[in-house]
């Protein structure tokens, strides 16, 4: 009758796990930010160099 009873108490305290979900820890991470600074063209054509793009709009 003891192995009975403690037979019968296990599978009520496995029946309430059925429902339960286990989680491990979440991290969130964002992406990096990149700020790329502006083209700065001082000058007109002074320089051996243009940016691309710039020649067009006259800076070179």
């Amino acid at each position: 009758m003891r192995i009975y009873s403690a037979l019968v108490v296990a599978v009520v305290m496995m029946s309430g796990l059925t429902g339960c979900a286990v989680r491990g820890p979440s991290v969130t991470v964002e992406p990096p930010k990149v700020l790329v600074p502006g083209v700065v063209v001082e000058g007109h054509g002074h320089g051996k160099h243009c940016p691309p793009g710039q020649a067009k709009k006259g800076k070179c």
